[in-house]
């Protein structure tokens, strides 16, 4: 047998391929514990389905092999921030997997040798194994087939695949017996016609609900209450959980930052000492495609310009931080007036003084205090009432003409270098002045641009740090250590067990596993996030019940409001509709703010014009035969008056005709849908338990 030959052969070794909601079940039952020994993993497990276990080995497999199909599917490696909710997926895939193997069995289905035989050799063999074998002609080379599956060199590679054969034989006799009870209603054959066949259009009135707004209506406590104890099925909660928590952010270091400039610092010397130009070195250190650039000091930042400004032309400068991140190295080819002047300004605003006049008097002393020396960023950061610039010093950095309000503007345009201005007023109160710079040149520059990202030693520092935590929070108290370490507490939203991701942490699924399995004030070990490491503490157990009266009644204010909208509507609606003695025209004319409309044309499945989908509008439009007028309807935004103008007479011997291909097309519905709806529902039913977090340390 040839190489090629040999080489199409192992390419059929099946990829781990599991959807739910898909007909088969495409992933190789990970079963012979002497292969599993053959390959060393471990033996310990990592969860149960059941009571049924998955090794670590099962699971690591099944991990690496839709690694690796991903990775071939895709071209590129998963991004470690989405390493957990991958897992998760394999994880979730594999446990549909056993389940499926567990009903198998259940239901005594069976596939025997023979049938595999005659699948893989029959008439039309399976498309994964045939594929191998088409010609330049797109013909089937049977004889070329038979020879791979009969050579004895091939004989594991045909196992695997006779085992991804037996899997998808499950698979298809496990859907036809779902299928089997499949059964389709007359009713709802009749309701499919209606839905393709039947077109209407109505005249109607729109009682909005807001016609009658809030302020219009008036609710007491008492009304609250009522409304609360007579509708106790409008506020059942699930059992939820809520956790304090404490983030440990996976951010570059002073070391990491240190290491981008000293590497450029490399990069400088060795472009200073090379006769070759700064493009061929940009091309090899730079993370970004090289390309000359014309900057403004407004896209500079402040160390890059003051080294740029006394810089000659062909200088290297830098390294210097970016605005864009990291650090850049540029080489300096020329400098160019700009066309319009741009300034840096440091401001200490005030304005806290409870009037005008006492403003003036507290900047004006604190202006003589500048004037006499008194450090400017000392006094910006006691003094100034602007959050933005306080913890700078009162620094605003670069800005041009048409940034700031007028009379801040004209000051700095007009003020001289390192001169304090006298207070000036604006509409936020009195600004003190100091221009730092300033430019009315561009720099055409070519630049070698490094981010700054956190290196495996940082990482882990700050796992240990989370580490370190989690263990002494436990020890002596979770609010005391982070108080004691200076960390910041902080709180999620309330949450289900099935809910997908924790609010304020985002996905976590072994967290919020972590938080119902275990009581109140326990202390998780680390958890890992997309953006670092958590510890968190259940803070809050919430029983499934009904919701206090005090923490829900905003939501019983605005139910009853909306109830109160209703009434209000209906009401106004079967007073017009009596005045009007059933014409819907008349109505307009008796009440103003009433829209009376045309939907246009529409039919049961669609959404109507005007309106929207409104199954109530719909409903009751189909009940009504051409030119009635309807009673009150209630819909989603308020009541309506329905005159039906057109429908389509229900013809029987369509409905006759097309009831058979209506039968087959919601039986068809149902089959694509079956499986899904069987997996969830197993699922509900499995006991599961997962203990992932032992192995992956999340």
């Amino acid at each position: 047998m040839s190489m090629g030959m040999m080489a199409r052969m192992r390419s059929l070794a099946p990829a781990f391929i599991i959807t739910v909601g898909a007909l088969f079940v495409l992933f190789m039952v990970i079963s012979d514990s002497n292969v599993l020994e053959a390959i060393g993993g471990r033996t310990n497990n990592v969860g149960t389905v059941n009571g049924e276990d998955i090794s670590y080995r099962d699971y690591q497999l099944a991990l690496e092999r839709q690694t690796e199909t991903t990775k071939q599917q895709t071209g590129k490696d998963i991004p470690e921030e989405q390493m957990d909710q991958f897992r998760d997926q394999v994880w979730d895939a594999l446990i549909t997997q056993k389940l499926i193997q567990q009903e198998v069995q259940r239901l005594g289905i069976t596939v025997t040798d023979q049938e595999i035989k005659d699948i893989i050799l029959g008439e039309n063999p399976p498309e994964f194994l045939k594929q191998n074998f088409i010609d330049s002609l797109g013909m089937f080379n049977r004889a070329m087939y038979e020879e791979a599956i009969f050579n004895p060199q091939n004989e594991q590679i045909l196992l695997q695949a006779e085992d991804f054969v037996k899997q998808n034989r499950y698979s298809e006799k496990l859907q036809s017996l779902l299928e089997a009870t499949i059964t389709v209603s007359d009713e709802e054959i009749k309701r499919k016609f209606i839905e393709q066949n039947i077109f209407m259009e109505a005249q109607f009135a729109m009682f909005a609900n807001t016609l009658f707004p809030d302020s219009t209506l008036r609710i007491t406590d008492d009304d609250l209450k009522e409304y609360y104890e007579k509708n106790l099925d409008k506020f059942k909660i699930n059992e939820m959980r809520k956790l304090s928590f404490v983030l440990f952010n996976n951010e570059a270091s002073n070391a990491d930052s240190m290491l981008v400039v000293k590497n450029l610092e490399n990069v400088k010397q060795m472009a200073v000492n090379d006769t070759a130009n700064f493009k061929y070195f940009v091309e090899i250190y730079s993370e970004s495609p090289y390309k000359v650039d014309t900057f403004t000091v407004q896209a500079l930042s402040a160390d890059a310009i003051r080294n740029l400004k006394k810089s000659n032309k062909g200088d290297i400068v830098g390294p210097a931080s970016s605005p864009r991140g990291g650090y850049e190295l540029y080489h300096l080819i020329d400098v160019i007036p700009s066309g319009e002047k741009f300034v840096r300004a440091s401001h200490i605003l005030i304005s806290q003084q409870g009037d005008e006049a006492k403003n003036l008097a507290e900047a004006n002393r604190i202006y003589q205090e500048l004037k006499n020396g008194a450090d400017f960023t000392r006094m910006a950061k006691e003094f100034s009432k602007d959050p933005g610039s306080v913890h700078n010093g009162g620094d605003l950095g670069w800005f041009g003409k048409g940034m700031m309000v007028k009379e801040f503007e004209d000051a700095c345009f007009n003020s001289k270098v390192g001169e304090v201005q006298k207070p000036v007023k604006t509409n936020f109160g009195y600004h003190i002045i100091l221009v730092t710079d300033q430019s009315s040149s561009k720099y055409v520059v070519e630049r070698i641009q490094n981010a700054v990202l956190q290196s495996a030693a940082t990482r882990d520092a700050t796992f240990n740090a989370a580490n370190d935590f989690s263990y002494l929070a436990e020890k002596n108290g979770f609010e005391k250590e982070a108080e004691l370490m200076g960390y910041k507490i902080q709180e999620s939203a309330n949450f289900t067990i099935k809910a997908t991701s924790i609010p304020g942490l985002g996905y976590n699924k072994n967290l919020i596993t972590f938080a119902f399995e275990n009581g109140l004030n326990s202390i998780s070990e680390v958890h890992r996030l997309t953006n670092g490491y958590v510890v968190a503490k259940v803070s809050e157990e919430i029983p499934e019940g009904v919701e206090k009266y005090e923490s829900s009644i905003p939501k019983v204010r605005q139910l009853l409001i909306v109830d109160r909208q209703y009434e209000k509507s209906r009401q106004l609606a079967e007073d017009l509709l009596k005045k009007s003695n059933n014409d819907i025209n008349k109505i307009r004319e008796l009440e103003p703010r009433i829209q009376v409309l045309m939907t246009g044309r529409f039919n049961s499945n669609a959404s109507i014009p005007v309106i929207g989908k409104d199954n109530a509008f719909i409903y009751r439009s189909l009940q009504l035969k051409k030119g009635e007028t309807s009673e009150p309807v209630k819909g989603l935004r308020g009541y309506y008056i329905i005159n039906l103008t057109e429908k389509t007479e229900f013809d029987s011997s369509a409905y006759k005709i097309q009831s058979t291909s209506l039968r087959n097309s919601l039986i068809m519905e149902k089959k694509n849908t079956s499986l899904n709806a069987w997996i969830s529902e197993i699922k509900d039913k499995a006991e599961i338990v997962d203990q992932r977090y032992l192995f992956y340390g999340y």
